[in-house]
C-alpha cells in the first residue's frame, strides 16, 4: 500500500512538472495570431504610407491592412497577395454588405493588362460567374475611390489600394478576398474551385 502510494505521488510531481515545462515553453512564444499582427504590422509600402491595422488572412497567404476613421466610416486598404504565375495572374478583395460568400459581393480586382500597365477597378461579383468588368459609379452600392495597383516584392507580390465607404452604420462586415493565376483577353479568368480558392472568406471589424 505504501509502495503505491509513493508511485502516485511520484507520478503527479512527474505530471505537474510536465505541465509547468509546457506552460514555460508556451508563453515563451507570441499567440499565432501576435506573431501575423507582428509580421504584417513591419511591411514597408512603396509610397511610406502607414496603416494602423493589419491582418494575415488565414487563406491565400495573403495581408489586409487598412485605415479605418469612423467619423466618415470609410476604409482605406492595401490588399497583398503573393504572384506564383509567371505569365500573370489577379487579385481581388471585396466586401458582401448582405451576404457571407462570394455572390454579392463589391471588390476591387487588379492584373496586368496586356498593353503591359497594372489595372484596378471596382467590378460586382454578382454570380459565381461573374464578368469581371469594370463597374460604373451608379452600379456600385457603395462608393469605391483611390483605387490602384502595384506590384512589390520583385514582381512576386500584387498589392491593390483602395478607399471604400463603408455600408451603413456599422464597422463589422463579410469581406471575399481570391487571387486567379490567369488573365485572358484582359479579362481575370476563373480561379481554382478547390481548396483556399473556396475558403477565402470571413468576418472583419475594421474598428478593432
Amino acid at each position: 500500500m505504501a509502495a503505491s502510494a509513493h508511485r502516485s505521488t511520484g507520478t503527479a510531481a512527474m505530471s505537474l512538472s510536465l505541465f509547468l515545462l509546457a506552460a514555460i515553453a508556451a508563453s515563451s512564444f507570441p499567440p499565432a495570431d501576435a506573431q501575423a499582427s507582428s509580421s504584417c504590422a513591419s511591411h514597408t509600402f512603396s509610397s511610406n504610407q502607414l496603416y494602423a491595422s493589419c491582418a494575415a488572412l488565414p487563406r491565400l497567404g495573403t495581408t489586409l491592412h487598412y485605415n479605418y476613421t469612423a467619423a466618415a466610416n470609410t476604409v482605406a486598404v492595401a490588399f497583398r497577395a503573393p504572384q506564383t504565375s509567371k505569365a500573370g495572374g489577379w487579385v481581388a478583395w471585396g466586401l458582401n454588405p448582405n451576404g457571407t460568400g462570394m455572390v454579392g459581393t463589391q471588390a476591387v480586382v487588379a492584373f496586368r493588362h496586356s498593353n503591359g500597365s497594372l489595372v484596378a477597378y471596382p467590378t460586382l461579383l454578382d454570380s459565381y460567374a461573374p464578368s469581371m468588368a469594370p463597374a460604373g459609379a451608379a452600379e456600385l452600392a457603395f462608393p469605391v475611390s483611390d483605387v490602384a495597383a502595384e506590384y512589390a516584392k520583385k514582381g512576386k507580390e500584387m498589392v491593390v489600394y483602395a478607399t471604400v465607404a463603408l455600408p451603413g452604420k456599422g464597422s463589422e462586415f463579410t469581406h471575399v478576398w481570391q487571387q486567379g493565376s490567369s488573365v485572358v483577353d484582359d479579362v481575370p479568368a476563373a480561379h481554382p474551385t478547390t481548396g483556399d480558392n473556396v475558403l477565402s472568406t470571413g468576418t472583419i471589424d475594421f474598428s478593432k
